[in-house]
């Protein structure tokens, strides 16, 4: 079994459970997930089955994302989960939103709790034990953002981002509302896509019961992968399941990833070198 799942994970599981009942459903323990996403939070998440999971690395990792921030509250977790901390009796207005939403490389630091490692060990164990952390921030892309919709009777709002790989929803949540003078937390998270992985083409859990309806809904790898390809001859076929370089004949730039096709299904990937195509992961064998 060989291939990526577009799976919708719902509210209340982890990105692990997912891949726990998966592997208990098609009874392999090669699988991984390629992303992950809060307990409160649903939508795309996709899942890599058998020798997939060696394609991981080579995914887009951009994502999209369309969250429910609540202003007058700040939170511990940044989010409806979390103790909270402040409340605001001030209103901000839709054009307060429009102005401070943010936009090209910002500087973030992750949240407290959170599963971002220092030092080995997870955030939200160092909150969880009351031990003082020193937390750097790092650089993030804001792609998009976008206002989708206010209430302002309510004070929440519908903001739609698109964002590199490592953003936190949660921090540009408290963020947001810190640029207020306000209080500002994330209430519900729907990640919308995930590289080229799209919500409206996501399967539901419940419609994967079985390893047959698991196989159903496998996706061909190569359709995944934004990477340059080449469909090899009978010669460079057999070349490339035995490990040995072939012609380089898209004139890659060498260091650069590529995919060897059969029949376009994928056989390797490989690495450009002064030699040609270099087989590095080789997903054929005789």
């Amino acid at each position: 079994m060989f291939g990526f799942i577009n799976v919708y994970k719902p509210v209340g599981m982890t990105s692990h459970d997912v891949v726990s009942y998966l592997r208990r459903v098609v009874k392999i323990k090669q699988i991984g997930h390629t992303g992950t996403l809060d307990p409160f939070a649903k939508g795309v998440l996709p899942v890599a089955v058998g020798n997939a999971t060696r394609l991981i690395e080579y995914l887009d990792d951009d994502k999209a994302y369309i969250g429910r921030f609540n202003f007058g509250k700040s939170t511990t977790t940044y989010d409806i989960e979390g103790d909270v901390v402040n409340t605001y009796n001030t209103k901000i207005s839709v054009e307060d939103i429009i102005k401070n939403l943010p936009e090209g490389e910002i500087e973030q630091y992750p949240p407290i709790y959170s599963a971002k490692k220092v030092n080995g060990k997870k955030l939200y164990e160092y909150a969880r034990n009351n031990e003082e952390v020193k937390i750097t921030p790092h650089n993030v892309n804001i792609y998009k953002s976008e206002l989708l919709n206010f209430n302002e009777e309510e004070q929440y709002a519908d903001i739609y981002i698109k964002c590199s790989k490592g953003t936190y929803i949660r921090s540009i949540a408290n963020d947001l509302g810190e640029s207020l003078n306000n209080g500002c937390y994330l209430s519900k998270l729907k990640r919308v896509q995930a590289g080229m992985f799209k919500v409206d083409k996501s399967v539901p859990l419940d419609d994967l019961k079985t390893k047959e309806e698991v196989e159903k809904f496998l996706l061909n790898p190569v359709d995944f992968l934004s990477l340059p390809k080449q469909e090899l001859n009978e010669v460079e076929y057999n070349r490339t399941i035995h490990g040995m370089n072939i012609y380089n004949r898209i004139n890659s730039a060498e260091g650069e990833i590529v995919l060897l096709l059969k029949n376009k299904d994928l056989v390797a990937i490989s690495v450009t070198a002064e030699v040609g195509l270099k087989p590095k992961k080789v997903f054929v064998s005789e």
